[in-house]
């Protein structure tokens, strides 16, 4: 009985530890990527603002050909549209992303409500940024996330660099990107 006493008091003592840990371990993340594109800005606004198109460069369609999408709320490239997804794939998962504001030619917001494999919503974004003069034609656009994880499970944070998780996904969707704008007419 002492044993089972022993094994207890170095569990809660081990639970209180990873609690006390995780109030200094950071809560929030961001990542985010840039590419330079060979196209004009607002070319490059008007093909990323509707959620459509994404299923032609985003990463995680790819993963599995058999995810379920839908569409609902407001029309597509508008404040208020949303892209709903349900994957077996657990690295694809489940869940909506809806657009929450649109600054015309500069920035669009989305905020993402994943409900599988684990709950979380995040904030993700898209800016265009033109960089060529009156005869060349390119603009920087840069994909980022940024999201938190609430006490105590922030505590994973020590053992994840989201950085190195998302960020070659957002860099490898914004290479296909890069591919699908620079070969249209």
């Amino acid at each position: 009985m002492k044993f089972l006493k022993k094994i207890f008091v170095l569990l809660i003592t081990l639970v209180g530890l990873v609690l006390v840990i995780a109030l200094f371990v950071k809560k929030d993340f961001k990542v985010s990527r840039s590419i330079e594109i060979n196209r004009v800005a607002s070319d490059v606004f008007d093909y990323i603002r509707y959620l459509k198109n994404q299923e032609s460069f985003a990463v995680w369609q790819s993963k599995d050909p058999n995810v379920e999408i839908s569409y609902s709320g407001a029309e597509d490239g508008t404040e208020g549209a949303i892209y709903k997804w349900d994957s077996a794939v657990e690295d694809v998962g489940a869940g909506e992303q809806e657009i929450m504001k649109i600054d015309e030619n500069e920035r669009i917001e989305f905020e993402l409500r994943f409900t599988r494999p684990m709950e979380m919503i995040g904030q993700a974004f898209f800016t265009t940024e033109y960089l060529g003069g009156s005869s060349e034609q390119k603009t920087r656009i840069t994909w980022g996330f940024e999201g938190s994880s609430p006490w105590p499970w922030n505590i994973s944070f020590l053992f994840r660099d989201m950085d190195n998780e998302l960020g070659p996904e957002l860099q490898e969707g914004l290479d296909n990107l890069k591919k699908v704008l620079e070969s249209k007419d």
